[in-house]
């Protein structure tokens, strides 16, 4: 009897425990989403694809940091100052900034960062031996005797001083790049090029685990600065990845509540989703909460300018202004992309961007006369005698390359699409290979010098950014007074002139401007974007809904 009595005791005690544990299991708030692309590193040194940003973002800090509007605030440092040349940027870090716990670190404590660990972390992007796609960032860093060779200096514990040969306005934005993020060099020395999936940052969350092309765990940094009024953030408990490859697949597990978050829109599912005018279907308007804002990203199709175009019908400006007036973009976005996105009516630069003013920068719209008469002009009435036109693109877009096919030849201009691997694409626009091409731009930060200097002479693909090898002396010129032009108003002046110029000149054709859409469940609560369209989950919010 005294067994029977004890057996019932001890089941008792241990189904209290485990009562206990699943309803802690049931407060613990997990943030679920799936990235379909895969994430290649966890290294901010190779944060280059949204993916990777992504990840390190909830990882990792830097000096500054954007809000929603694009504006940089404080991060780890929390002030700083600009001398009155432009050349030398002063840094006050905050002296409650922790990395994660690591063996590395005495008794496996996180220790303070420092001036000196930016010092480390900079010159760290620029090392030729380590590679990193954001040594870039860096190309304007001086390295002369008055900056100790480096360009980069810790005058102390909390001060750091970053030192550049000539004045560039869009600094402190560069520093809010995932690259520029601070690293241990204990850490980072000690796993070498492991350090990608060993991850040691001071942001919001912290590695636990990674099964490649699994799963991917954060769990929450008990002992991050950060606070939202005297609430010390992040507020979830737990981001959990999956990376499903199928994005059906993947939609489907977010309409049943396995994932609390999907970014972006895919033609297989979007008239499921959405209206023609761009809102959630009514199936789904209960459901989920749709954010949309517009997205620092310009689509074009590049026409090659070099003497590559001598035997071209696209030498002629007129024929290439034609092809900008020969098709509706409106349709193009109502039609293909349920109206998520802008017509690119305006410049080169995209809406969103500080700067933009589409009653300065008049750009093209659909006049089907307009495209007709530049035809006659050019010696093509009717499209007579010009031939046919090869457009390269890959799969993805096909549906917008038949859309401008069908409509151009009603204006007389035959396009024949080239439908190419994105990786064979990407390196024959990159060689210069491609008379006509479809591509895009994303912004790395929010200045339209970004977008500008694709149309820079001494930037041409594959060396830079220019693929469409356009050289203008004037455009250089205004391009080179905008570069050390620290007032703003003045330099988006140039920038308006510049763009103009890309608009007269037609070597692209801007097709839209694109816009963020990102859906998720009721029971998330203040999870933004911004126009760069970064993942930032510290201050979101879930409520565990019992199913």
């Amino acid at each position: 009897m005294r067994k029977i009595v004890l057996l019932l005791l001890t089941s008792a005690f241990f189904l209290a425990c485990s009562s206990k544990k699943d309803q802690e299991n049931n407060t613990k708030t997990v943030f679920r989403y799936n990235e379909s692309a895969g994430i290649t590193s966890l290294d901010p040194a190779f944060a280059r694809s949204v993916e990777n940003i992504w990840a390190v973002n909830q990882l990792f800090n830097g000096l500054v940091q954007l809000n929603d509007k694009l504006e940089v605030e404080p991060c780890v440092a929390n002030a700083w100052e600009i001398s009155e040349d432009a050349l030398v940027y002063t840094f006050h870090l905050r002296n409650d900034v922790y990395f994660h716990d690591s063996k590395q670190f005495k008794e496996g404590k996180g220790r303070k960062v420092i001036a000196n660990d930016f010092v480390y972390s900079f010159s760290r992007i620029i090392d030729e031996n380590v590679a990193s796609p954001g040594a870039w960032i860096f190309n304007n860093i001086d390295k002369s005797a008055k900056s100790g060779y480096l360009g980069f200096v810790a005058k102390d514990d909390t001060t750091l001083q970053v030192y550049l040969k000539k004045p560039f306005p869009p600094f402190l934005s560069l520093l809010s790049m995932q690259y520029c993020s601070v690293v241990p060099m204990e850490v980072v020395e000690y796993y070498g090029n492991d350090f990608r999936n060993n991850p040691c940052g001071s942001g919001p969350f912290k590695f636990k685990l990674w099964k490649e092309g699994e799963k991917l765990i954060f769990v929450k940094n008990d002992n991050y600065f950060e606070y939202d009024g005297n609430a010390r953030l992040p507020y979830l408990d737990a981001v959990a990845i999956s990376f499903i490859k199928d994005k059906q697949s993947a939609f489907l597990e977010f309409v049943k509540g396995n994932f609390d978050f999907m970014s972006g829109i895919e033609s297989a599912y979007k008239d499921e989703v959405l209206s023609k005018d761009g809102t959630l279907n009514k199936r789904f308007a209960n459901k989920f909460t749709m954010y949309s804002q517009p997205y620092l990203k310009t689509d074009y199709l590049g026409i090659m300018m070099d003497e590559k175009l001598q035997k071209s019908p696209l030498k002629s400006k007129a024929v290439r202004q034609a092809i900008n007036y020969g098709f509706d973009r409106k349709k193009m976005i109502a039609y293909l992309r349920n109206n998520i996105g802008t017509p690119a009516n305006s410049g080169f630069i995209p809406l969103g961007m500080p700067g933009f003013d589409s009653t300065k920068v008049k750009g093209y719209y659909y006049s089907p006369d307009k495209a007709k008469k530049l035809l006659a002009e050019a010696g093509y009435p009717e499209g007579k005698g010009l031939g046919e036109i090869t457009l390269v693109s890959t799969s993805m877009y096909l549906d917008l390359c038949e859309f401008m096919q069908s409509q151009l030849s009603e204006i007389g201009i035959k396009l024949k699409i080239e439908i190419l691997s994105p990786a064979v694409h990407s390196e024959m626009v990159a060689r210069g290979d491609a008379s006509f091409f479809r591509k895009n731009w994303t912004a790395d930060y929010p200045d339209a010098e970004n977008y500008l200097a694709l149309f820079y002479s001494k930037n041409l693909a594959p060396a830079g950014p220019n693929y469409t090898h356009f050289k203008s002396a004037a455009f250089d010129g205004l391009y080179e007074l905008a570069a050390s032009e620290v007032n703003d108003a003045a330099r988006y002046n140039y920038y308006q002139e510049m763009d103009k110029l890309i608009i007269q000149e037609a070597p692209v054709v801007p097709l839209y401007y694109d816009a963020t859409a990102i859906f998720y469940h009721k029971n998330v609560k203040d999870l933004t974007s911004n126009p760069l369209n970064l993942l930032n989950l510290k201050k979101v919010i879930k409520i565990n809904i019992d199913k």
